[in-house]
């Protein structure tokens, strides 16, 4: 079951719900009298990867939650994606690599307990029977995705824009009375996401897109300024402009060009652009120390100096 991104002003609290939306893979559990399964939102086995997860469920159940991971500094609450992306795409792990990036899911709903199919029932009543099944799980691997308390939705709002934990992307609404079906259905649940972040980068190399875009340099690196005063790369967009703003910009690294490797072509630093990104984290393979998350181009700044970009301290502040 998909959710469709909210349109409408607001919506009625006394017809839906309100809970997080988790920034990790959404995942299905299936618990059998032999064994257990966890397949990803494409369908994709991923037991191989989380094995600590499907040796936990003892249920013979069919769950429906957030694939995370526990972090540290938030006292072993959910931890960024980034800290999720050490685990995925692996057939196998080490003990040490579950040590290190302890997975969890965060239970949001139940298709199957037992034999008994419970999809034909309203959202409510699946989530009464949830709360039933839950303490009797590891919590060490497994708890349940607390719902948002707001009287209004104006009150929700609020809420939502004063969200800043690194594993939050915004909100679902999912209506009370909603049967779990298959696919995307309108006005049965919706993911209200959070607005994004945004800074201010210099354009540092660009290389030319691909498709329609081959023949265009569309696809940008950017970067923030240290203490010191080097620029050093935060990031890579390729979207987020108009068909006329990509002309400019192609001109722009056609015309300021000052070095080239192989594809890639080196710019002049003095175009800033704003970029709105949804999260920050850590990140080895940046010299930055810095990844952002879901990066695009919000804004060509022809009216600000290079040298008025924003720091690389001042992106880190923003971590969660």
């Amino acid at each position: 079951m998909l959710a469709h991104p909210l349109e409408a002003e607001s919506v009625d609290l006394t017809d839906y719900a309100a809970e997080w939306k988790w920034d990790g893979i959404r995942v299905q559990i299936v618990g059998t009298p032999s064994e257990t399964r966890l397949y990803s939102r494409a369908g994709d086995d991923i037991t191989g990867s989380f094995p600590d997860i499907a040796q936990a469920l003892r249920h013979h159940a069919v769950l429906d939650g957030e694939l995370l991971v526990k972090g540290e500094f938030q006292g072993g609450e959910a931890a960024s994606f980034n800290a999720l992306q050490q685990r995925l795409g692996r057939k196998a792990v080490t003990a040490k690599m579950m040590e290190d990036y302890p997975a969890f899911v965060r239970l949001y709903d139940i298709l199957l307990d037992a034999d008994e199919d419970l999809r034909p029932l309203a959202w409510e009543e699946r989530r009464a029977r949830l709360e039933t099944i839950v303490p009797h799980l590891d919590p060490h691997r497994f708890d349940l995705s607390a719902l948002i308390e707001a009287p209004d939705f104006e009150t929700l709002a609020d809420i939502r824009a004063g969200a800043r934990d690194a594993a939050i992307e915004g909100v679902m609404l999912k209506r009370r009375d909603s049967p779990y079906v298959a696919g995307r259905r309108a006005a049965l649940w919706y993911k209200w996401k959070r607005d994004p972040l945004t800074a201010d980068c210099v354009m540092m190399y660009a290389q030319r897109g691909h498709g329609k875009r081959s023949s265009f340099y569309s696809d940008y690196t950017f970067g923030c300024w240290t203490e010191e005063g080097e620029l050093l790369p935060v990031g890579k967009a390729y979207s987020g402009f108009t068909d006329e703003e990509l002309k400019w910009l192609d001109r722009f690294v056609r015309t300021n060009t000052v070095n080239r490797f192989g594809p890639v072509r080196e710019v002049e630093k003095s175009l800033v652009l704003e970029v709105a990104f949804d999260s920050i984290h850590d990140s080895k393979r940046h010299k930055s120390g810095l990844a952002m998350r879901f990066p695009r181009i919000s804004r060509i700044r022809r009216d600000k100096p290079a040298q008025e970009a924003d720091t690389v301290a001042g992106l880190r502040r923003l971590i969660s």
